[in-house]
């Protein structure tokens, strides 16, 4: 009988190769097949066995792509010819990384997975633009929301009467295209319209921009800077934090203008 292989999902993290979790590279290195996100790191591929077999299939926004059901069959596939198969997934694999519908196709057809969890980006972009989720003095609890719908669902799933008030600070990840509806469902339902509000884009890459500005004229910015996705949006008060603890960002320019002198 012909042995099964094993699925690990592994969650990449946000962007930053070093982040990934001890695991998380051990799973890569160990790795047969590896099936791999659009937003990942392509460094982190570099943990891997050189003759290990790479499958892109990343989700491009507004381009055709590569099907659920067929990522999923992927997986299972490579699996059932005995091998060792990653899916390295970015950020976190349990936070809007589907892992649990590629892991109930792995179950539903005899195939052992192990979920390897990761840093997820709507943490550590924040952090690493000097926004802690968490404060004694401004916030005790954090919601993390989808800002996008899916396209085969009708109307908003989001209960914004409850969100607007419920916790201290939101999280939005994927949100940039729906910036108005965030900041008119906010606003319409409660929420101060002076609350502090940050846009990352790029968290924990080189890359990385902070756009900060307050819910009632958020999207005016947005626009006015042609601020665009892969973003994490910081709806809250501990926004205010970035003023002192933001170190990345002003870390990288420094970097920046040393290399330059270097190079003079």
């Amino acid at each position: 009988m012909k042995r099964v292989g094993k699925v690990f999902f592994v969650g990449a993290g946000p962007g930053d190769p070093k982040l990934i979790t001890v695991k998380g590279a051990e799973a890569l290195a160990a790795a047969e097949v590896i099936v791999y996100d659009r937003l990942i790191n392509k460094e982190l591929l570099n943990y891997a066995d050189k003759n290990a077999n790479r499958i892109y299939c990343g989700k491009t926004p507004h381009y055709p792509s590569i099907s659920q059901e067929s990522i999923n069959e992927i997986i299972v596939e490579h699996a059932k010819e005995g091998k060792t198969v990653v899916r390295l997934k970015g950020g976190d694999p349990g936070i809007f990384g589907r892992v649990g519908e590629e892991a109930e196709h792995c179950l539903d057809n005899g195939v052992p997975y192990e979920i390897v969890p990761g840093i997820t980006s709507g943490i550590a972009a924040p952090a690493y633009a000097g926004i802690p989720l968490t404060h004694r003095d401004y916030s005790s609890s954090f919601a993390i929301i989808a800002g996008q719908k899916r396209k085969d669902h009708d109307g908003d799933n989001i209960n914004w009467k409850e969100l607007a008030t419920a916790v201290d600070t939101l999280v939005f990840y994927m949100g940039v295209k729906n910036i108005g509806t965030i900041q008119s469902q906010l606003l319409l339902n409660g929420k101060d319209p002076t609350t502090p509000v940050a846009l990352v884009r790029w968290g924990t890459y080189e890359r990385q921009e902070t756009l900060v500005g307050e819910l009632h004229n958020i999207v005016d910015l947005v626009e006015q800077h042609q601020f665009q996705s892969p973003a994490i949006i910081v709806v809250g008060e501990v926004v205010k934090l970035r003023g002192k603890l933001a170190w990345f960002e002003e870390e990288n320019s420094r970097d920046v203008l040393l290399r330059e002198a270097i190079n003079l």
